[in-house]
C-alpha cells in the first residue's frame, strides 16, 4: 500500500482508504451483514489501508458500532479514523453531545478526524458556533483533526476564518468519473490551501464497475432511484466504462480499480471507496500500488468531460 499525506503536513494515511456508509445497515442492500462489514474492515487493515470513514448518521449510529467492533479486532494503532457530526446538530451543545455518542460508539477516546457532515441549512446555525465547538473539542483532546463534508470553497474559506488554534484538515466531497463538478472551484482551492479531499463514492455509487446495465440495475434504496442508473444514463456511460475495462485489462485490474486511481491520480486526493465484503476490499485495495498513463487519464478526461446525462 502507498501511503500520502493527508492535507499541508497533516498525518500518512493510506493512498486509498474505506468508507463504512454500508455499514449503516440494510439501505445498501438485503446482503449487508455486521459480519461481513467487519471482516472487510479487517481485511483492508491487513492490506494497509488505515483511514477509515463512517459517520454517525449512517444507519442512527450504527455504522460506527461495526467499525469500534472491527477497530477491536485489529488495534485501534493500525486506523486512522474518521466520523462526522451530522449537520442536524451543529450548535455549540450539540456537537460534543454528537461527539461523546460518536466515541462511545466506536469504543475510543479519541477521533483522529472529526468532520462536519453538511452544513446546517434549515436550522440556520451559525457556521462560528459549530467550528468554535470543534475547536474546543480538539483543545480537550477528543479530536485531533478538524475537518469538513460537502463544502463549497466559499463555504471554507468562512470556516476557517473562525478557527485560531488550527485549520481544516480535509473536504470529503463527491469526487469521480461522473462527479467532477469540485474541478471547477472546490479542488483547485483545496489544493492551493493545503486542504486535503477525501473523495466520496469514486465508483460512482458502482456505476464506473461495469455491473450494471438496463437490464441489470442496484435495487437498494440509496440507488433504486439513483439518476445515474437510469437506462438513457447507462448507455452513455458505455464508452467510459469500456475504456475502463480495456484500461484495467492492461494493468491486470478492474473497471472499479481504474476508475478508483483515476481520482488517486488528482494532486491531494484520496478515495475513500465503500465496501461491504472482505473481497471487495481487496479490490479497493488494489487501486493503489501502480499508475495510469498519461494517455490513458486524458483518455478517461476526455470520454468523462463528454458525458451529457440525465440528472432529473
Amino acid at each position: 500500500m502507498d501511503y500520502v499525506t493527508l492535507g499541508r503536513g497533516g498525518p500518512r494515511v493510506s493512498a486509498v482508504g474505506l468508507g463504512m456508509w454500508q455499514a449503516g445497515g440494510k439501505n445498501w442492500g438485503k446482503d449487508v451483514r455486521d459480519a461481513d462489514c467487519r471482516k472487510a474492515m479487517a481485511r483492508a487493515v491487513e492490506l494497509g489501508i488505515n483511514l477509515v470513514d463512517t459517520a454517525e448518521v449512517y444507519g442512527d449510529g450504527h455504522s460506527e458500532e461495526v467499525v469500534g467492533a472491527a477497530i477491536r479486532d485489529v488495534g485501534r494503532d493500525n486506523v486512522f479514523l474518521a466520523t462526522k457530526v451530522s449537520g442536524d446538530h451543529l450548535r455549540a451543545d450539540d456537537v460534543g453531545k454528537a461527539c461523546r455518542g460518536s466515541l462511545r460508539r466506536l469504543g475510543v477516546r479519541e477521533l483522529d478526524l472529526y468532520q462536519v457532515h453538511w452544513l446546517a441549512l434549515w436550522d440556520q446555525v451559525p457556521l462560528r458556533e459549530t467550528m468554535k465547538a470543534l475547536e474546543r473539542l480538539e483543545r480537550e483532546g477528543k479530536i485531533r483533526h478538524i475537518g469538513v463534508s460537502n463544502f463549497a470553497a466559499h463555504d471554507l474559506e468562512e470556516a476557517r476564518s473562525h478557527l485560531s488554534r488550527t485549520d481544516i484538515l480535509s473536504n470529503q466531497v463527491q469526487y469521480s468519473l461522473v462527479h467532477r463538478e469540485i474541478e471547477a472551484v472546490t479542488l483547485p482551492y483545496c489544493q492551493r490551501e493545503g486542504i486535503g479531499v477525501l473523495a466520496w463514492s469514486p465508483m460512482g455509487r458502482g456505476v464506473l464497475t461495469g455491473k450494471y446495465h438496463a437490464s441489470r440495475r442496484p435495487k437498494d434504496s440509496i440507488r433504486s432511484d439513483d439518476s445515474l442508473f437510469k437506462p438513457g444514463n447507462l448507455r452513455a456511460l458505455r464508452p467510459l466504462v469500456s475504456a475502463l475495462r480495456r484500461t484495467g485489462e492492461a494493468h491486470g485490474r478492474t473497471p472499479a480499480q481504474v476508475a478508483v486511481a483515476w481520482t488517486r491520480h488528482r494532486a491531494g486526493v484520496v478515495p475513500i471507496p465503500g465496501a461491504k465484503r472482505p473481497a471487495q476490499a481487496e479490490e479497493h485495495a488494489g487501486a493503489a500500488g501502480w499508475s495510469l498513463t498519461g494517455v490513458e487519464k486524458r483518455l478517461l478526461d476526455r470520454l468523462s468531460g463528454s458525458l451529457r446525462l440525465d440528472t432529473f
